[in-house]
């Protein structure tokens, strides 16, 4: 077909060391892409492995922190719930025109008390819930408890050692750092 426009070369053969040095590039050229692919491959993995090793730490030490806290909240429960000095005081409360209540396991053998406060409203910026013990000395603090948001509030306490025998609870609305005594507005006072 070439023929006819009159520019058909004549072939030549091309020299064998031409032939050589080419085929010799060809085959170099496709050995270095296995090798690059191997090292990419290897740097992948490596770093694969890293990742997976950090991630593996990391969810060991959280699942850890959580076995140990599963296994306090399983004492706490089990010792309040099923020991044989615990009393069960339920205390309904009204705030902020809601309607809650504070659940106190009272463990007279442990002298821990374990209270759950549910439905309160939340505090003011400056104001936090202050629960007392009122012993047979007078109120004692048991606990601050600023309730920024409405979610259920759970703590274990210690009950006083000094100021006599614990006779029953109260908790009032106090300033947000708490107060030595009872100053603000009782939400509720029960004997036990």
């Amino acid at each position: 077909m070439t023929d006819w426009l009159g520019m058909l070369v004549a072939p030549r053969t091309p020299r064998p060391e031409l032939k050589a040095r080419v085929l010799h590039r060809a085959l170099a050229r496709r050995r270095r892409w296995p090798l690059a692919a191997a090292a990419l491959l290897v740097a992948g993995a490596g770093g694969a492995g890293w990742w997976a090793y950090r991630t593996i730490g990391t969810l060991t030490a959280e699942r850890d922190r959580l076995a140990t806290r599963i296994a306090a909240l399983e004492d706490t429960v089990s010792s309040f719930i099923h020991g044989p000095g615990t009393q069960l005081v339920q205390i309904p409360v009204s705030t902020g025109g809601r309607v809650g209540a504070v659940t106190i396991f009272a463990d007279s053998v442990r002298h821990r008390w374990l209270v759950r406060c549910d439905g309160l409203a939340p505090n003011a910026r400056d104001q936090a819930y202050q629960l007392w013990f009122v012993t047979e000395t007078g109120m004692e603090t048991a606990a601050v408890m600023p309730m920024d948001d409405d979610r259920t509030m759970v703590m274990a306490l210690e009950m006083p050692r000094a100021g006599g025998r614990v006779l029953g609870a109260a908790m009032s609305i106090e300033p947000r750092a708490g107060s030595p005594s009872p100053s603000g507005p009782m939400v509720f006072h029960r004997m036990l």
